[in-house]
């Protein structure tokens, strides 16, 4: 992420200091796989298959068709999006806010008051869990909604979860 700084109403906005996980990474490759890449790679291998059986003329250019249009958005998609999102996601908690930057291509930071939480949960779906990962999701009484911290170690989330309630309560603030 580097140093990159955006600069807002004259002041200047540093990343979040702590990443996520390394693990992430697989994490979301696996998703990849399983929503977006997996299922162009499979409707690649299925019209080939089609082809071969059926329509064996029309190889010489259904092939590179289907090569440019299906498989290599789907190899870039799982190689490249997980690395970027890495180097995107990050955290921090300070004595009064707490900061996350998400998305890859659409990229989010939010930073919400410990005054305004009302509810922190640690979630551990199935991939998750296979990886020892978690997501802190940190409600606030804000309408922009949640924010949620994706790809932290399970260890990581339990004690980020509890450091953020701590810090909220010690806060006065208007949420509860």
């Amino acid at each position: 992420m580097g140093q990159r700084q955006q600069h807002v109403q004259g002041l200047a906005l540093r990343p979040p200091r702590h990443r996520v996980d390394p693990r992430a990474r697989r994490w979301w490759a696996v998703q990849a796989l399983l929503t977006v890449s997996g299922p162009l790679l499979l409707a690649a291998v299925t019209l080939l298959v089609l082809s071969l059986l059926f329509f064996p003329g029309a190889l010489p250019w259904l092939g590179p068709l289907l090569l440019v249009a299906l498989v290599l958005p789907a190899l870039a998609y799982v190689l490249i999006m997980p690395r970027w999102r890495y180097r995107v996601h990050a955290w921090e908690v300070g004595d009064l806010a707490v900061y996350a930057a998400s998305g890859w291509f659409w990229q989010k930071r939010r930073i919400a008051p410990l005054s305004r939480v009302q509810t922190v949960d640690t979630v551990h779906g199935p991939l998750q869990q296979a990886l020892g990962l978690a997501t802190v999701t940190v409600t606030t009484a804000s309408t922009a909604g949640d924010i949620k911290i994706a790809g932290l170690s399970a260890a990581d989330a339990e004690q980020l979860a509890h450091r953020i309630g701590d810090a909220a309560q010690l806060v006065p603030g208007d949420a509860a």
